[in-house]
């Protein structure tokens, strides 16, 4: 699809600089950009989500495994 859009003449430079750079189209390019910005928009508000999940819950170990975990650490030559 074709589109329209409007960058600050520094960056429009610096993506034309990249793309011949890379040996990439300009399209291909931005296309690429904007995808990697997605995933990594996405995967932080999955963070988020979390966050707030667990935000409001109380950290708690089991007492065996957390019996286990000082076992172990006594053990290491640290």
């Amino acid at each position: 699809m074709k589109t329209a859009v409007s960058l600050p003449d520094d960056l429009f430079r610096a993506a034309e600089i990249a793309a011949r750079r890379l040996n990439v189209s300009r399209s291909r390019l931005y296309a690429a950009a904007l995808s990697h910005y997605l995933d990594r928009r996405q995967a932080v508000a999955v963070t988020e989500r979390l966050n707030k999940t667990y935000a409001g819950r109380p950290a708690k170990v089991d007492s065996a495994l957390h019996r286990a975990q000082i076992r172990s650490l006594e053990k290491d030559s640290w």
